[in-house]
This record gives C-alpha cells, structure tokens and sequence, in this order.
C-alpha cells in the first residue's frame, strides 16, 4: 500500500507525486488519465512504477473526477484514457461518437463495493440488500432518519450517511445494485468524488454508514469495519476470496481502463498499456484490488494489438457479474 493512502492523503494528480522521478530538461511524452476515484489507486501505482521504470522520460498525470465526470473529459478528447467503475452507457457512448472519439475497453481488475460502519457501531454486524435500500432509496429522504427506522432492534440514534457524488461510477452501481435503477438515491446525505472524504466521515462519526471501493478500507480497516452483506443466499464478507469464488453479490464488479483509439499509436501509450497488461496484477493486489485471471491481461492486450474497439456491455449496466463471466464476455469481443 502506498504511503500517501495510508496517511489518507486526498487523491490528486500524480504526475506531481511521484516520488524520485527526476524532472529533465528535453520534453517528457505524457499520458493523460482521468476518471474514477475506485480505479484511481491502481493507476497510480502503474503510473508510478511506469515513470520509474522510464527514467523520466514519460509523464503520466491521473486525475480524479469520478467515472462520468472522467468520460466526459474522455469524450472530449482532453485524455489519452478513462478510468471507470462501471462499463461506459449508452449516453456515453453517443457523447464519444458525436465527438469522433473510439476507444478500447480493458478490464484491470475486480473490486469488492464496501460498506462500511464506524468500529464503535456495535448493532450492525450484517445488513440485507433490502436494508440498504430502506436507508439510501429516494423515498428515505427526510423519513428515514435513524437507525431504528431501518431495523427496530437498532438504537434510536441518528443515521449519518456517506456516499459517492453523481459523477461517481460506485454510485451508479451500488444503486443500480440496491435500487434497481442507477442514480436512484436519496439527496440528503455527505457526498464526494473524494473517497478519503468518505473515509474521514465514517472514521470520526459514530452513528455513521458510507460505501466506497475495497481497497479504501483495506487501507483503513484499523478505523473502520466492513459489514457483510446478504444478497440473498446468507451474509459474505468482502473479501478477495469471496470476489473470486463468485459469492460476495451483487457488490462485486468490474474495473476498467478506456483508452482513446487516436493514442493508441503513440509509443509511451503502447507501452504503458503492455505494462499494465503484463506487470500490472501485482500492482492490482499490493494497493487492495483483486487481479484478474493471466488469460485475461494477455486477451485485453490482443485486443489492443488487434484494435477490438468498443465495449462488450453495450451500454447496458450488469450487476453482479463474476470474473468468470466477464471474461466469457470479452473472449467473444
């Protein structure tokens, strides 16, 4: 786990954080890359070891403006890729083909959507989907507004709530997953596209719930405790092992790394995609993610190399979705 994650630092550009990365005179080739804050952890460890490795003679920045807010920098053409928590919808979609902007969809990693509680909540030990949606459906705005109103055994106290913004792929799939429909969420709860926001709130605040991505609890699982979640078929935990062996859902889902069809020709984009397709998996581990299958990372680079553009998903959300068949899906791209 890198450093400025254990201490919480907020997530900004890396170009500038990278840490002994001499800064030489001729122009450095750079890589733009914007997009999701659940994603953000793995591409600054690849960023970082990609500039190490290159001497400094490659830049790339990554910056953070959750999974839409990254698409539509994306679509506009201002980035070489898009970091995303979720596949790119449809709206998306058309937003890219209006502007001219193909694209190739690889999938990084597998993440485990968490929900997390304050270590002194001593009531929640395990939550069903329908708990979560009595708490965070639209209906819950100003009804809903203490624990024993989501279950009568829970103490009377206040619910403090903390959750991605708008613009966050997490928050499109945890109520696609919750809800039944992405962005159907009640309002009047903490929101940020800064994960480590979310973390700080349910870190400081007894009464607190919030979700994020695996690897932002895994960095701060001391503070925090994660609650297991029955989808139907008993409690699981979070956990890498329950990702891989398909259990933990509908929390579990997919990452991915868009890249511009027009900067699939520049050298240093070349080779830091073969990089993250051949080095990349135990970056994906050491910063809390889950690494997907060797055939998969060598299928998404035959895919780079054979220019398979577009998207598997269609635009279509899928939730639930287990390693294995997402990579049935991409064998067929």
């Amino acid at each position: 786990m890198k450093l400025w994650q254990k201490l919480g630092v907020p997530a900004v550009v890396v170009g500038v954080m990278s840490a002994g990365i001499p800064q030489l005179a001729h122009a450095q080739a750079a890589i733009k890359i914007d997009g999701s804050s659940t994603v953000f952890p793995i591409s600054e460890a690849y960023a970082e070891e990609f500039q190490i490795q290159k001497r400094g003679k490659v830049r790339v920045t990554v910056g953070v403006s959750g999974t839409g807010g990254g698409f539509k920098k994306f679509c506009r053409g201002e980035t070489d890729m898009a970091n995303a928590s979720r596949p790119i919808s449809k709206e998306e979609m058309e937003a890219c083909r209006k502007a001219g902007i193909k694209y190739i969809e690889m999938p990084v990693a597998f993440d485990a959507l968490t929900v997390v509680v304050n270590p002194q909540n001593t009531w929640v030990k395990t939550m069903t989907v329908a708990d979560l949606k009595k708490m965070w459906e639209p209906a819950a705005q100003g009804r809903v507004g203490t624990w024993k109103q989501v279950r009568a055994e829970y103490p009377a106290d206040k619910l403090m709530l903390f959750g991605p913004g708008a613009d966050s792929g997490t928050f499109d799939y945890f109520t696609e997953a919750v809800m039944g429909k992405a962005k159907s969420s009640r309002g009047d709860y903490t929101a940020s596209e800064d994960d480590n926001t979310l973390v700080q709130g349910v870190e400081n605040n007894k009464n607190a719930i919030g979700y994020f991505g695996f690897a932002y609890y895994a960095a701060h699982k001391d503070k925090m405790r994660a609650v297991s979640i029955d989808g139907g078929k008993g409690p699981v935990a979070p956990s890498v092992e329950n990702v891989i062996n398909g259990t933990y859902s509908p929390l579990s889902r997919p990452l991915f790394v868009y890249v511009k069809e027009a900067s699939m020709g520049r050298a240093e984009v070349r080779e830091f995609v073969q990089f993250m397709m051949t080095q990349g998996a135990d970056l994906v581990s050491e910063v809390g993610y889950v690494p997907l299958p060797k055939n998969a990372y060598a299928l998404a680079w035959k895919h780079f190399n054979d220019k398979k553009l577009g998207t598997v998903f269609g635009g279509v959300p899928q939730v639930g979705i287990t390693i294995d068949q997402l990579l049935s899906m991409e064998a067929k791209l």
